[in-house]
């Protein structure tokens, strides 16, 4: 395979779905092969919309096994959908190397009092584990990053030449249809850093 086939995904987790990117291209001049939104939850199943909000009001050890069903739905959404886009990707002669992933890192949410709050970091978590898991069912090399800390890990592992890339990954959007936000960014520089090896 040349080189020049090869492609990373970078996604995005947020609520119910996921940021995508596709990145190909050099070091020095990355392309956006697509750039799209993976949908996450299944309209007949509302309870995959925001899972942990519909049982929030449960103790934390009850919700957790509450939302233990639409849990399930929604991996196997991802599964399939990360399936379909290596798939597809394949077929139009490209190899994955691999999927950068951002999104909400673990954290223990029993010290969050707030049962609201605590819903939507659970939500947070969830629907960034559902990318991670969907990538080791597909078989593919996954790096996870955490939301939170991104723009800083990104800048040292890109290390001396980190504006430079900034400003390359941020001009990409001149080559898009937008929009191209703070979310479609860092699912490119997440895609970037794992196209050209950039994980340590």
């Amino acid at each position: 395979m040349n080189a020049a086939n090869l492609v990373s995904i970078g996604l995005r987790a947020k609520t119910a779905r996921a940021i995508a990117v596709v990145l190909g291209g050099s070091t020095d001049s990355p392309l956006v092969i697509k750039k799209f939104e993976i949908k996450l939850a299944d309209p007949k199943m509302p309870a995959t919309t925001q899972p942990y909000h519909e049982v929030m009001d449960l103790p934390w050890a009850e919700s957790q096994k509450a939302v233990r069903k639409s849990a399930r739905a929604i991996e196997s959404i991802a599964r399939k959908s990360l399936a379909r886009l290596i798939k597809e990707l394949e077929s139009e002669g490209m190899k994955v190397s691999g999927v950068g992933i951002v999104g909400a890192r673990d954290r223990d949410l029993t010290r969050i009092g707030n049962y609201h709050i605590r819903a939507h970091a659970a939500e947070g978590i969830l629907f960034r584990r559902v990318l991670d898991l969907a990538a080791d069912a597909n078989g593919i090399k996954r790096k996870t990053f955490p939301d939170r800390e991104f723009d800083a890990l990104a800048a040292s592992a890109l290390g001396p030449g980190s504006a430079a890339v900034k400003r390359k990954l941020i001009d990409l959007r001149r080559s898009v249809p937008p929009p191209w936000r703070t979310d479609e960014k860092q699912a490119a520089t997440a895609a970037w850093l794992v196209l050209h090896g950039r994980l340590e």
